[in-house]
Formats: structure tokens, C-alpha cells, sequence
């Protein structure tokens, strides 16, 4: 275990969602932290903490053989993750931090209860739920008062609100292009929860997104007819090179074809894994991120290297 630090006592978590642990080493306690998730990569020394949760789902295939996988899974009732329920006991945590808001993307509530009544000492569950930029604050602050780190949450939310505003205040007043943010590429899905809002903040208009509610299933050609200026690829839990490889079997598409020969090739790929999706203090990187997309002329901030490439509009593929 990474040591907690000089003169206090490890409080013994297991975060099952990788946004719990970057709000965890946010508020200094990636020490205290005794198991994750396959996924929980951020910050890199995470990758040091045993791994109780792995996907039963096959991580390479692409984004069309993904969602045939889910909807197989979900038509069995299975859940696509598994618990070393096992290792979890060994490593006796006294607090569990999970999540109720996507089944997809991290593990459901629902199978945390079931492992939970096997634990010994019944460690204490804290469930996070966040559906818009709001929530997403108050949870970095409910994780601070459950760990005793309250002041310390109280001053990063602090900095991500001085961030936001920095972002409202260069875009204001700015013409409004209008964008729209895709979460999955085959079948395409509009954005959900926080996105809409993000694209708000950063001086964008998202015009199929829908804001605090679940993405749902769309189709290429409802993309076209919105008429987006932009199209952000904020494909859930793909980085750029992945995203990319996605994008080149979709040529095929007339809808699609179309769609990105319009506005100037202003398609973006971006890293929607490490800034988009997850519900961490790094959705404020996400929010700089379109705001440097959509007025590059107004930020003057940096963006993460690697965070986001220019997709040029043509066959073969080429990143800029």
C-alpha cells in the first residue's frame, strides 16, 4: 500500500470508480486507497494498488462490437465487471466509494450490495450519483467530509471554480457556434449529463445534447440535420489514437461522409476517457479543452498534450 503519510492512520478505502480516485488523490489520500479498478490509471501511482474489479468484456474491440456486447450482456441480465471478491476481503476496507449513475461504464450498485453483505466489519458505502458540473463539485465536497478532508475539498473545488469562471470569462460575449458532442461512434449516441453544459460554459451550443439525463441511441443523419459547425468525438472512455482507429470504419456511411465534408473539417477527437467521462476534478481540463476548441483565439490557457487532435476530413485519416 502507497504510505498515507507521517502521524495519521490509513483510513482503509477501496474506490470502485475511477472518478472517486482522482477526487481521492485530489484531496491528498491516494494513500489511504487499498483497492480499485482496472480503469483507475490517474494519477499513474494508482497503478501500485491492487485491482478488484475487471472487465468481462473484451476492452480492444471496437465501438460497434462493444455496444453488441452490452446489449447481449444486458439481455442476459450480466453485469460487464467482475470483484476479486476475495481480494477485496483480504485487503479489509473500511469505506467502499461506488457509484448509481451508468451501469456501462463502472460497476452497478447493485453487485457492490451483493459483495458487501460478505464483507466482514460491513465497511461504510458512499454512493456518488453526479449527473451536471454541479455535482460533480459537491461530490469532490461529500468525499471530503466523509474522509475528514473537508477543508482540503473545500479549497480544490475552490481552484476548479476560479478555472470555470476563467473559461466563461474569455468566451463571453463571443458568437456561438453550434456543436455537437458524440459519446459513441457505432451507433452514434448524443452527449448527456454534464457535456451539454460543458459546451455552454466553454461559448459552444450544443443542439442535440441533452443536459443532466443519460446519452441516448441517435443516428448519423440526425447529426447532419442539426447542422453542427462542430463535432466533438467524445467517444466514452477512448482516448485520441482509439477514437481515430473508430472513426476510419465509418467511411462507409454516406451520413457520416457528408457530415464531416461540411464546416471547414472542424471535427475533434479528443481523450473523452481521461477528461470527458469521468466525474472528476479532470472534467475542469475538459471544460478548458472546448473552450480552446470552440475560441482558440480567447484562451490562453494550455491544454493536456494529447488531449485532443484536428480530424482531417479525408480517406485515409490523418490527425493534425
Amino acid at each position: 500500500m502507497i504510505s498515507a503519510g507521517p502521524g495519521r492512520r490509513a483510513l482503509r478505502i477501496a474506490s470502485l470508480l475511477p472518478s472517486a480516485t482522482e477526487i481521492l488523490w485530489a484531496l491528498d489520500l491516494l494513500g489511504d486507497v487499498v483497492a480499485l479498478t482496472h480503469e483507475c490509471d490517474y494519477p499513474p501511482e494508482a497503478r501500485r494498488i491492487p485491482a478488484v474489479v475487471r472487465p468481462r468484456l473484451d476492452q480492444h474491440l471496437g465501438s460497434r462490437e462493444i455496444d453488441a456486447r452490452v446489449s447481449e450482456a444486458a439481455g442476459r441480465g450480466e453485469s460487464l465487471y467482475a470483484i476479486d471478491e476475495d481480494l477485496l476481503a483480504s485487503v479489509r476496507p473500511e469505506m467502499v466509494i461506488t457509484q448509481d449513475l451508468c451501469d456501462v461504464c463502472a460497476l452497478p450498485g447493485t453487485d457492490v450490495d451483493r459483495v458487501l453483505e460478505r464483507l466482514p466489519g460491513r465497511p461504510q458505502v458512499l454512493r456518488l450519483h453526479p449527473h451536471t458540473l454541479e455535482d460533480i463539485l459537491r461530490d469532490i465536497l461529500t468525499v471530503g467530509e466523509a474522509t475528514g478532508r473537508a477543508a482540503q475539498a473545500r479549497r480544490v473545488v475552490a481552484g476548479l471554480r476560479a478555472r470555470i469562471a476563467r473559461v466563461e470569462d474569455a468566451v463571453r460575449g463571443r458568437r456561438r457556434q453550434r456543436v455537437v458532442c458524440v459519446e459513441w461512434l457505432d451507433p452514434p449516441y448524443c452527449s448527456g449529463h454534464w457535456m451539454p453544459e460543458l459546451v455552454e460554459r466553454a461559448g459552444g451550443r450544443e443542439v442535440l445534447g441533452r443536459p443532466g439525463r443519460p446519452s441516448v441511441r441517435i443516428r448519423w443523419e440526425d447529426v447532419l440535420r442539426a447542422e453542427p459547425e462542430v463535432l466533438v468525438l467524445a467517444v466514452c472512455g477512448f482516448d485520441v489514437p482509439r477514437t481515430a482507429e473508430d472513426v476510419s470504419r465509418l467511411w462507409g456511411n454516406p451520413a457520416w461522409r457528408q457530415l464531416v465534408g461540411k464546416g471547414g473539417g472542424q471535427v475533434y477527437a479528443t481523450d473523452a476517457g481521461s477528461f470527458f467521462s469521468r466525474s472528476g476534478p479532470r472534467i475542469v481540463d475538459g471544460l478548458e479543452i472546448l473552450g480552446a476548441l470552440l475560441h482558440p483565439e480567447a484562451a490562453t490557457w494550455p491544454t493536456p498534450p494529447g488531449s485532443w487532435a484536428r480530424l482531417v476530413p479525408q480517406e485515409p485519416l490523418r490527425l493534425r
